[in-house]
């Protein structure tokens, strides 16, 4: 592991091998560890580049919440700081965010996403009925005597991710699902391979068939019967996959 000085911060990373530029973006809640089978297999004939987003592993919380645009940021100052050039983005869910809002606005050699978060969910009614309930339960426990239940309160109604999450990540949390990156994606100009899990409940697949329609150069590969994390439940599969989208690129600087 090797860590990078970013402002107030040390961000871990890990960077072997040479040729084109692969750089793996892992996502949310989750570390670089998860990318180590990606890594590891691409060393031999890419330069790859492997990082703990700031608030995950074992680098730094982010000095104050930072939304999509504050990671795709530091991304480019890091991608910059490390001389990588036009890189191959490979990115899981909160990583494709980063990984779209930087392709948008820098020189992108491919990208593959992969259960890829940046949509707005299609809401039911009972979704909206819980918003309410919990707008209203906020005022409520406002009150000086029922302040001190408000963080219990507010984990009930909250995701999984969002329960998990404390203090400026849990800001962080709520300011990036509440972007909507669908403008952007007529803006990506490189080719985008699209890898998504049939059952995903994360990010359901009609985000991903909406990506392939709106993105001018992708294509998706759809895995029966598997769900958000499609690209670690099958990495063998994943990675023949990916080895035939990548084939062009091996060994070029």
């Amino acid at each position: 592991m090797t860590t990078f000085n970013y402002a107030t911060m040390n961000i871990s990373y890990r960077q072997e091998g040479q040729g084109r530029d692969v750089l793996f973006l892992h996502g949310w809640g989750q570390n670089q560890e998860m990318m180590d089978p990606l890594f590891d297999h691409m060393k031999t004939r890419f330069r790859v580049t492997n990082l703990d987003f700031p608030g995950f592993g074992k680098s730094s919380l982010p000095p104050e919440p930072w939304g999509v645009d504050e990671y795709t940021r530091f991304l480019e100052d890091f991608i910059r700081e490390l001389g990588i050039v036009e890189p191959i983005l490979i990115a899981h869910s909160f990583g494709a965010r980063v990984a779209i809002r930087y392709a948008v606005r820098n020189d992108t050699r491919k990208m593959i996403l992969t259960g890829a978060a940046g949509l707005k969910p299609k809401r039911k009614l009972d979704y909206h009925l819980k918003v309410s309930t919990y707008k209203l339960a906020k005022q409520i426990f406002r009150l000086p005597f029922l302040k001190p239940y408000q963080e219990k309160m507010q984990k009930r109604f909250g995701s999984s991710d969002y329960r998990s999450a404390e203090g400026v990540m849990r800001a962080s949390f709520v300011k990036i699902v509440n972007e909507d990156l669908a403008p952007y994606l007529k803006s990506i100009r490189c080719p985008v391979l699209l890898i998504w899990g049939e059952k995903d409940d994360a990010t359901p697949l009609w985000m991903a068939k909406f990506m392939e329609k709106e993105i001018n150069d992708a294509g998706l590969v759809v895995f029966e019967n598997e769900g958000h994390f499609a690209y670690w439940n099958q990495t063998d599969r994943f990675l023949r996959i990916a080895d035939t989208f990548l084939k062009e690129d091996e060994g070029k600087l």
